[in-house]
């Protein structure tokens, strides 16, 4: 009974140094930022640097708002625009009206809605296995460290410095006829996207990378206390690797999303294929408006997806430099 509440105690004191280290980490980046500007506070009350400041930031924003915004803006007023209007009038803002029948055109008569599942399908199995490689092998590289660990992560590195082209028939060769498998090939099998897409090496650094400033200390701690290396992993590492996992997360999700080359080649049935696919192949024999309407539509799930993550992936930019104490 002593023993057990000794633990308990232990693993509350945990969380207490982990919240405390937290905090404290977040006050200290607040004031390295207060302190690392350009322009000092005596030169922020003069009048003219002031104006000049303001001006700056209005220009910044506008320039930013119309460069980033305008073409997506742009595309949503098209979808619901009627093709005469524009062509003839590209930058009016709806001159004859809307046409909200654009969106339920595309959905239904190119079968938008059933391209749209694919992809979904695509970037889910996409994104759980990115996920589960890049967490597990950058947990063995940074913190269970076997003794071949220098040698297995700069085989991962080098493989970055690889062009994808030249691997693209040996892959596909292999995909066609994968080993141990006999006779069975994984052609319009979403098999055959999710798992070269899983063996992403830049996500396996990063990640590893990430781990390697997290505190040792804890994890000590925490074999000290009997965990052993699943349960380090999954009560310790992943629950305090939330910011990476979302930055993983998310470009795992948007390359899945864009990814057209390698979907073509091993997903040539249409019924399987995905939005990036299809809506080229249905170009050329669908009106303006409706294939607007359905680059609208395939626009959706990206622009969640940043409005969903965008704290926890700016929050990460630095790549784990902040974590250390």
């Amino acid at each position: 009974m002593t023993t057990s509440i000794t633990n308990a105690q232990r693993r509350e004191g945990m969380r207490g140094f982990l919240a405390r280290a937290r905090g404290s980490r977040e006050r200290e980046s607040i004031d390295d930022l207060a302190e690392r500007t350009i322009v000092s506070a005596s030169e922020r009350r003069r009048p003219g640097t002031r104006i000049g400041m303001s001006l700056t930031h209005v220009f910044l924003v506008i320039t930013l708002v119309v460069a980033g915004l305008g073409p997506i803006l742009w595309l949503a007023k098209a979808a619901v625009t009627p093709t005469q209007d524009t062509l003839q009038q590209p930058f009016a803002l709806w001159p004859n009206g809307i046409d909200w029948a654009n969106l339920s055109t595309a959905w239904n008569d190119i079968h938008i809605d059933q391209y749209f599942w694919n992809t979904i399908v695509i970037a889910l199995g996409a994104w759980i296995t990115q996920l589960f490689i890049a967490t597990t092998a950058g947990y063995a590289l940074s913190v269970l460290r076997p003794k071949y660990a220098p040698v297995l992560g700069a085989l991962v590195l080098a493989t970055l410095f690889i062009p994808g082209i030249v691997l693209l028939v040996p892959l596909y060769l292999t995909i066609v006829n994968p080993p141990l498998l006999g006779d069975v090939s994984l052609l319009n099998n979403y098999l055959a996207v999710w798992l070269p897409m899983g063996a992403n090496a830049f996500n396996i650094l990063l990640v590893k990378r990430f781990f390697d400033n997290l505190p040792r200390e804890v994890f000590e701690a925490a074999r000290t206390d009997g965990a052993g290396p699943f349960r380090l992993f999954w009560s310790i590492v992943l629950p305090m690797s939330k910011p990476i996992l979302g930055v993983v997360s998310v470009f795992a999700i948007i390359a899945a999303w864009k990814d057209y080359l390698w979907p073509m080649l091993v997903l040539p049935d249409p019924a399987v294929q995905p939005l990036s696919v299809r809506l080229p192949a249905v170009q050329s024999q669908t009106e303006l408006d409706v294939f607007l309407a359905a680059l609208a539509i395939a626009t959706i799930i990206p622009i969640a997806m940043f409005l969903l993550f965008q704290s926890v992936f700016l929050r990460s930019a630095g790549l784990g430099g902040a974590v250390k104490g």
